[in-house]
């Protein structure tokens, strides 16, 4: 009888020490023996007498964290089999696997897209170079800009000073005013030529149409509203926003698809150094799109002013805001007399938002915006971290609260334990009168 020939060994699934990223228990749903459990700190245990060798749990984690190993008695075997291990997992090696590795090596690069109106560019495109610089620096790769406009080329220059090593210009008449099908047709183009495996634009009414555009034009995977970006071991962008109500933060992988394409909340990444004297380089590029094909005109624009309902106080210099304190919604006539001597605007909490007191495009705080001001001024706003994080980073925080022990006063510069109803009306008549008495000098 034929000796029975011996077979090749497998190997068993093992935590790598120290690469486990807590995932949400990926290789456990993946496991078909149910060879793999969770400790309390979200990393695998694996019982090896369960383990079939399928390498499922090795494939699916996002952190590399996992993989095969061989008992003194198999590499003995493999090596007379004229094997390694190497050699048996590029024999196991999944053709599916293949050809996503093969597609994610081909996008490198790093993007920021410049959003500009009339050539001035939203103040969220620098900041988004701050972060673009660090993803690209732990990506080891270039970081670029796009700038998309008619004659916007001063825009390079600028973007360039903010970090930019590279920028892709494409100019031409028929992109002087935002439209949704020529931007697009500009951004794909460029993507599908240069493959970037990264694109951030600013979280604003023109970022979140376009970055939906291109994503579900080009397949690939989005997260909008951002506070947070990383990278992980695996190359993926870690994307970082808040989830359930701004209950928790969740953190999103696109993990097979390329570019990953985020949207980022203003004022949350902080600005770049400026330099004016960096150097980069400028690539023009030419893509053809016809006006007359185009389903949308630009007929008028109208500016809102700063008192609108829907003006975006994430760019207002002092920011007045209310909360649940002010008791109605006929009383944020007071902060909007302060705001005006300060030549601010008026913003408010999510709880005087949810009251039906002010519109949400005016709600600072986790849900809502994410504001920088020079001077911020939170009246009976109590203070809930939901809020906290939409203002800390204030320059100046002004709190006036009648609770001495609120949440707000642990991050106020100057606290007022007060009634808002007699601090704010007095605040106002003492600007009032500095302004009088300096205009009669």
């Amino acid at each position: 009888m034929e000796e029975k020939k011996p077979k090749k060994p497998r190997g068993k699934a093992r935590l790598i020490a120290g690469k486990c990223i807590a995932c949400g228990a990926r290789c456990e749903s993946s496991c078909p023996s149910d060879a793999i459990t969770m400790d309390a700190q979200g990393a695998p245990i694996i019982d090896i007498a369960k383990c079939i060798s399928c390498k499922k749990c090795v494939k699916i984690c996002p952190a590399a964290a996992l993989e095969m190993f061989f008992t003194p008695e198999e590499l003995q075997l493999l090596k007379e089999m004229g094997a390694s291990p190497a050699d048996q997992a590029a024999t196991d090696e999944d053709p599916a696997k293949a050809a996503l590795d093969a597609l994610l090596a081909a996008y490198r690069g790093v993007w920021v897209f410049v959003e500009q109106t009339e050539g001035v560019a939203a103040h969220v495109s620098w900041e988004l170079l701050g972060a673009g610089a660090e993803l690209a620096s732990k990506l080891k790769v270039e970081l670029c800009a796009v700038v998309v406009g008619h004659k916007v080329e001063a825009l390079c220059k600028e973007a360039i000073s903010y970090g930019a090593q590279k920028v892709y210009l494409v100019d031409a008449p028929v992109f002087e005013h935002y439209r949704t099908d020529s931007y697009l047709e500009a951004v794909c183009q460029l993507t599908n030529k240069f493959k970037p495996e990264v694109i951030l634009m600013g979280a604003t009414g023109l970022g979140r149409d376009l970055a939906g555009a291109v994503a579900t034009s080009l397949g690939a995977g989005l997260t909008a509203d951002c506070t947070g970006l990383g990278i992980n071991p695996s190359r993926n962008l870690m994307q970082t926003r808040p989830a359930f109500g701004g209950n928790i933060m969740a953190t999103i992988l696109s993990e097979t698809t390329r570019p990953q394409i985020s949207t980022v909340r203003p004022r949350v990444m902080k600005m770049p150094p400026h330099n004016p004297n960096a150097t980069g380089a400028i690539i023009r590029e030419n893509v053809a799109v016809d006006e007359a094909k185009l389903p949308s005109k630009v007929l008028e624009i109208l500016r809102e002013s700063s008192s609108s309902a829907s003006a975006d106080i994430a760019g207002a210099p002092i920011l007045v805001s209310g909360g649940r304190g002010m008791m109605g919604k006929e009383n944020f006539a007071m902060l909007e007399e302060l705001a005006n001597e300060l030549g601010g605007m008026v913003g408010a909490s999510r709880g005087a938002v949810d009251s039906g007191w002010m519109p949400q495009p005016r709600q600072v705080g986790q849900t809502g915006k994410t504001v920088r001001p020079k001077i911020y001024i939170a009246c009976g706003i109590s203070g809930a971290i939901q809020h906290l994080v939409g203002m800390q980073d204030s320059d100046t925080i002004i709190a006036i609260n009648r609770d001495k022990d609120a949440p707000i006063f642990e991050v106020a510069t100057i606290g007022i334990v007060g009634d808002v109803f007699k601090v704010v009306p007095a605040i106002t008549k003492s600007i009032r009168e500095m302004k009088a008495s300096a205009a009669q000098k």
